[in-house]
């Protein structure tokens, strides 16, 4: 590559990017997902065929892998999820909120309006010990590039092995970031730093947390004047990622000047007299000019920072990229002559451009990050350190063989060091493999989040454990198995309705027959000890028992009018809130609920009254009794109506874009109800508006509430169990369910706090960011309750703040009705 060449990438301004967003539409596996995205922004998604298979730690850092290190580490994409550009993806976040289950989540749904909302991919998870540790010792593949260094070095000659760019930035090409100064190094080298003494009264820029490879950079050279307080600033210039000067003032120093420096700055005093322009007019300036994830280039840019008194965490230092031994470093006007071919500063001008020097340092640094070190190095290794590599003769004795280099290890913590990227673990004191000058120890979750956000800088990889949900469960009076099942037993309850009063002599099995046209029934149990017969109806499904409440309340059976109602107890108090956030959840927004119906059932089954009026719940009584199993002898089986996907296809294609039906019949019957996945909530909106319609068509409708990931609700109050249950187990989790809630009135506050920190945690993190909250789950001699994996790449654009009002889609109110 020739040297004189400008390597220029152009830039653009930060409101552009902002407003370039389209709509994304990304097929994977059966159907589609849909979001507003700005262009080229990552995002993640589960396959629609694993979306309801739990994932375990093996999966969890599969993803984080291919997050880190992509296809061009040698990592492929993981079998489960797709992540799309990753290349772009900033840092990698996880947190595991201790003790925390799946079913927690689902109980405290409402108080957790952060996680519920601005996190748009959920999936279950499998209960692991230590999550923490297994994310930091998890091997990577064998096949990716673990250390470009220990790649290359077997090719590199031996007398270039401890030139002082190879030890420092290896041999590989690498994106701007890999020379981004950290901050311990601006330390070390008298940057501005914040907080650091000394720079209390210096501005700070609008800057981002972090940088991307593809963030502008900008040269940056200033000019001082020795006034009675020392050198002050007396002209800066600025240009941008193309080369193009985009500020160049002067500026009047506030104290008397001695000497102008003009053999060296150019500024005479003709030229300052009439200036009005001061310090802090360019700091405004200069940061109303750079965009956040701005990188700024020069050449020992530190004093140009200190005479502007400005602090900006960004930054690459010519001076430090082409580097000399025992710290001395090159003259920016030889660089520019050896290895852009380009005079600078010469004799015949009367003091330097601080214009024509700052693109100087930017094209010096363009060409150093685009031909890589190695390159830079061997290209100009006499001209700049002023030694050439000679061949040994043959007839010299061959020196010893050097001992082998200890393989690199493939630890996910020691791959992302050895790529030059920040791994970080704040939270409680815990035996985990990782470095100790890594680890922050805290004990509550108020410190370990102070401590993230007060960070300089956000590491690549950061695990922070937060505990305070778990240390609020061990304060509570019931054992934790207890506490569990009550939770569990609080979930079953938004499937259970009660039934009655029946005729004498009605059996369960009539029962079931009556309330499957809803949709699958896990159990019933009849209620015989009453004067009058009354059943508890259990359904799988929450949209099983939404549709009882509204198709069979009134109902005539045998001449006997039924009530169907919800289970009256404390626990039930928000049914309603809870329903209706389920149903405006993202997961479900674009999900519909369907029952095909026997057409003897659909005569029977009363509608509900106003459908044109949208007043879906309306209390009515049908003029015709629903028939028991057996009505003179003639038995009508309403469960061999057969339902399939080419059915639903063609019945509700004309709505709009059908991107999966998911069918799930019981072994050896036929399915009798479908969850539709349409492209778009407008497809399923106009669905909804035709309800009557499809009503003659023996069709119930219901907005989707369980949340896709779960085969059922009942799924997720059911433990996987180690022992086999007996009757009195069964009984002891009835009894859980009567016991006082004080204890839920004190974890109430404990879960919105919760709640509150882990936003504030998810708005502190740079844009592009992986975040993953991970819900452990519980394991204990009874079994293992699954966790809950909750993930999004963040976009600081997009995301509602937690504690304002929910947006809901149009139309939603008049379908809340439903419940």
């Amino acid at each position: 590559m020739d040297p004189t060449t400008s390597l220029k990438r152009k830039y653009v301004a930060p409101t552009a990017h902002k407003n370039g967003k389209r709509l994304l539409t990304v097929q994977e596996g059966n159907g589609t997902l849909e979001c507003e995205r700005p262009h080229r922004s990552p995002r993640i998604s589960v396959l629609l065929d694993r979306l309801q298979e739990p994932i375990t730690m093996n999966d969890l850092t599969e993803l984080l892998h291919y997050a880190a290190l992509g296809k061009a580490g040698g990592v492929k994409q993981p079998s489960w999820c797709r992540l799309l550009h990753q290349k772009r993806i900033a840092a990698l976040n996880v947190v595991i909120v201790e003790g925390m289950t799946q079913s927690h989540f689902y109980k405290h749904y409402l108080a957790l309006l952060h996680l519920r909302s601005n996190y748009t991919t959920r999936v279950t998870f499998m209960p692991y010990p230590d999550v923490a540790s297994r994310i930091f010792s998890s091997e990577v593949p064998k096949s990716a590039t673990l250390s470009p260094r220990h790649k290359e070095s077997s090719q590199l000659h031996k007398a270039l092995k401890h030139h002082p760019v190879i030890a420092k930035f290896g041999t590989q090409r690498r994106g701007l970031t890999a020379y981004v100064l950290s901050q311990e190094e601006m330390i070390k080298k008298n940057y501005p730093v914040k907080g650091m003494p000394g720079f209390e009264e210096f501005m700070c820029t609008n800057s981002a947390d972090c940088v991307t490879d593809c963030s502008p950079m900008f040269g940056l050279d200033c000019e001082m004047c020795l006034t009675e307080k020392g050198n002050e600033l007396a002209r800066v210039s600025l240009v941008d990622n193309d080369g193009n000067c985009v500020m160049d003032e002067l500026v009047k120093p506030p104290n008397q000047i001695i000497n102008y420096l003009t053999r060296f700055s150019g500024i005479t005093a003709a030229m300052l007299k009439p200036v009005k322009t001061t310090l802090q007019d360019v700091q405004v300036k200069l940061r109303d000019l750079l965009p956040s994830d701005a990188v700024l280039v020069g050449h020992s840019v530190n004093s140009d920072l200190l005479a502007l008194k400005l602090i900006h965490p960004h930054v690459i230092d010519t001076s430090l990229l082409y580097r000399r031994e025992f710290g001395q470093r090159f003259k920016l006007k030889v660089l520019a002559e050896t290895v852009l071919r380009r005079e600078i500063q010469t004799e015949e001008r009367m003091g330097h451009n601080p214009t024509e020097d700052a693109v100087a340092a930017l094209e010096l640094a363009q060409y150093f990050i685009k031909t890589g070190p190695r390159q830079v190095v061997e290209l100009h290794l006499e001209e700049l350190w002023g030694y050439t590599i000679k061949e040994e003769p043959t007839d010299c004795e061959p020196e010893p063989e050097p001992e082998p280099e200890p393989a690199p290890s493939h630890r996910f913590a020691d791959v992302l060091h050895t790529h030059g990227r920040k791994v970080s673990y704040i939270g409680k004191r815990s035996d985990i493999a990782l470095n100790l000058c890594n680890q922050q120890w805290h004990n509550t979750d108020k410190e370990v989040l102070a401590t993230f956000r007060s960070q300089a800088s956000c590491p690549f990889l950061s695990v922070l454990p937060f505990s305070s949900f778990s240390d609020c469960l061990k304060r509570c009076t019931l054992h934790e198995q207890l506490q569990y099942e009550r939770v569990c037993a609080n979930l079953r309850d938004l499937c259970v309705v009660f039934a009655g009063p029946f005729p004498a002599g009605f059996s369960e099995r009539e029962v079931r027959r009556l309330f499957c046209c809803c949709g699958p029934v896990r159990k019933i149990k009849m209620m015989n000890a009453t004067v009058r017969v009354h059943a508890k109806v259990e359904f799988e499904l929450l949209e099983g028992a939404v549709l009882a409440l509204t198709t069979l309340n009134g109902l005539s059976v045998q001449g006997q009018l039924i009530k169907v109602q919800r289970p009256v107890d404390e626990s039930m108090l928000d049914v309603d809130l809870t329903l209706d956030a389920l149903m405006c959840d993202s997961l479900n927004s674009s999900n519909l609920y369907t029952v095909k119906l026997n057409p003897r059932v659909a005569q029977r089954v009363h509608f509900p009254a106003n459908i044109d009026g949208h007043a879906f719940g309306s209390e009515s009584t049908a003029v015709d009794g629903f028939p028991p199993a057996k009505v003179n002898g003639t038995q009508h089986t309403t469960g061999k109506f057969k339902l399939s996907e080419e059915m639903v296809r063609e019945t509700f294609s004309p709505f709009g874009t059908v991107d999966q039906v998911a069918l799930h019949p019981k072994p050896g019957k036929h399915a009798r109800h479908a969850l539709i996945k349409f492209k778009s909530s407008e497809e399923k909106y106009a669905a909804l508006s035709s309800t009557k319609d499809l009503w003659r068509e023996n069709y119930l409708l219901c907005p989707s509430l369980t949340p896709p990931h779960l085969p059922s609700w009942v799924a997720l109050t059911t433990a996987i169990t180690t022992v086999d249950p007996d009757e009195d187990a069964a009984e002891d989790e009835e009894r859980t369910h009567t016991v006082t809630s004080s204890e839920d009135q004190e974890m109430a506050p404990a879960i919105r706090k919760l709640d509150r920190r882990l936003w504030k945690l998810f708005r502190s993190l740079p844009d592009d960011t992986l975040s993953v909250v991970i819900l452990p789950g519980h394991t204990s001699a009874h079994g293992h309750s699954p966790g809950l994996c909750l993930m999004e790449v963040k976009n600081g654009q997009q995301w509602k703040k937690a504690g304002r009002g929910e947006s809901r889609p149009a139309g939603v109110d008049l379908l809340c009705h439903l419940k």
